[in-house]
């Protein structure tokens, strides 16, 4: 069965060609139509855009972690300046790792982290880059799978033996000729054997601003134990030394007062720079992290040289943030949708007394009022299909564009596409049936009379 009758087909044809002898004025009742439907597919690329960031940089920094980072402490002291309080924290430390491993039976895995800054040297290259010590968890945790070789083994872990695993850039830059594994570079003033490469992993530059990690492929792990024992152990190296001293160069220390015309810098005591401790259900996490915080005050003596956070509920609350930014810029497109359809109802009112005697004389040569009918209603059909048409290919270049431009992340999505599309058309359907019943309304007669 045809979707159209022969009568239809001719209604049709007949509202084409009114169209097409107003092709000015039919192209400025679509405008709203076109900038609405355009609005509504780059706002929903942007949303899908920023939503896709947010998943990659939840899976950057893993599932239900809390993150421990080591601070300076804050300390709290009289207006006068007369009376300080001091007390002992030795900082960050493998042990608060271990008791936290230890003591709180919702944490699954705990990585403590130790970076150091330095150069990495082989065959006469060298660049500057990073040597982090962690555990295997960190790998986990991180979602780092390795392209080749193996995890450090409970023997190199326990001996800190001068072993690594390096990332995808470290390992072009240095072994692009040779294979990786089983080669030396030398880290420091160390020589480490590279047991392992990881996959590349694709960070930009705004996961790395906002959440404060790092380029994962140019860095170079070390098994925790061999940071400690072959590189600085900070907590060693400043245990014992006057609290009130100030820390320059590579450990050398100056008492308050004695370093004229230097300003005076404090040196990072702490063993570790941050742990990650992964929670076993996501409905735990803000519980542990309270019972976290609690745990590691009384086992720093309450010194606060340490924050707690959870970079997933931060990135959550970053996501809802912009669904509701998205939301109000797509109820905005809507507005303007629907202002179309006000435009395209107006215009059509107005074709509608226009042509008064044009209706009069298909009445007075056996049109029916359904065939009236439906030749407005094909016009102001054809007009959203139109504009909807000439908006979604607005709307895709504005996408591009915005990503082009502005370098904000747009995802295009088919559905919104489609939605967008849908609208246009009901709103052309619901917006053109006042005009054509009026139109049909008219009477034969005093519409041929009609000057």
């Amino acid at each position: 069965m045809p979707l159209l009758s022969p009568r239809q087909k001719n209604n049709l044809n007949i509202a084409t060609e009114a169209l097409l002898a107003n092709k000015y004025r039919s192209m400025l009742t679509a405008l709203g139509i076109i900038f609405g439907v355009a609005a509504v597919i780059a706002m929903l690329a942007i949303g899908n855009g920023a939503r896709q960031e947010i998943l990659e940089q939840i899976r950057l920094v893993g599932v239900n972690n809390i993150v421990v980072k080591s601070v300076f402490e804050q300390k709290d002291s009289p207006a006068d300046d007369k009376v300080q309080t001091s007390r002992f924290s030795r900082g960050l430390h493998l042990s608060d790792a271990e008791a936290i491993a230890r003591h709180l039976p919702s944490v699954v895995a705990v990585s403590p982290e130790i970076v150091y800054e330095t150069e990495i040297i082989r065959e006469g290259a060298k660049r500057s880059s990073r040597v982090v010590g962690v555990t295997p968890a960190y790998f986990r945790i991180s979602n780092l799978p390795l392209a080749e070789g193996q995890a450090f083994t409970q023997v190199q872990l326990d001996k800190g033996e001068a072993v690594c695993i390096i990332g995808s850039t470290i390992a072009r830059r240095f072994f692009n000729t040779e294979p990786a594994l089983g080669g030396y570079l030398k880290a420091g003033n160390q020589w480490l054997k590279v047991v392992g490469v990881l996959q590349e992993t694709a960070v930009s530059e705004k996961a790395i601003e906002n959440l404060g990690i790092r380029d994962y492929n140019a860095d170079v792990y070390v098994p925790i134990k061999t940071a400690l024992a072959r590189y600085v152990n900070r907590a060693s190296v400043y245990a014992g030394k006057d609290e009130n001293a100030t820390f320059f160069g590579d450990g050398v220390v100056f008492s308050d007062g004695e370093e004229e015309g230097s300003k005076k810098k404090k040196k990072n005591y702490h063993q570790l720079d941050r742990l990650v401790v992964q929670v076993a259900e996501s409905e735990q996490v803000s519980s542990t992290s309270e019972v976290l915080l609690r745990m590691l005050s009384r086992r720093h003596n309450e010194v606060v040289d340490f924050e707690v956070s959870i970079p997933e509920q931060l990135l959550k609350q970053q996501q809802r943030t912009k669904d509701i930014f998205n939301l109000v810029l797509g109820a905005i497109a809507g507005i303007s949708l629907l202002v179309g359809g006000i435009g395209i109802m107006n215009i059509m009112l107005a074709s509608v007394l226009e042509r008064t005697r044009e209706i009069g004389t298909r009445r007075a040569l056996g049109a029916t009022r359904d065939d009236i009918i439906w030749q407005f209603m094909f016009e102001a059909v054809l007009i959203s299909l139109g504009g909807g048409l000439l908006g979604v290919v607005l709307g895709i270049s504005m996408a591009y564009a915005i990503e082009w431009f502005t370098d904000i992340r747009t995802i295009l999505s088919p559905f919104s596409m489609v939605l967008s599309f849908g609208v246009s058309a009901a709103v052309g359907l619901i917006f053109g049936i006042t005009p054509a019943r009026r139109a049909a309304a008219a009477n034969p007669i005093e519409s041929l009379r009609y000057e």
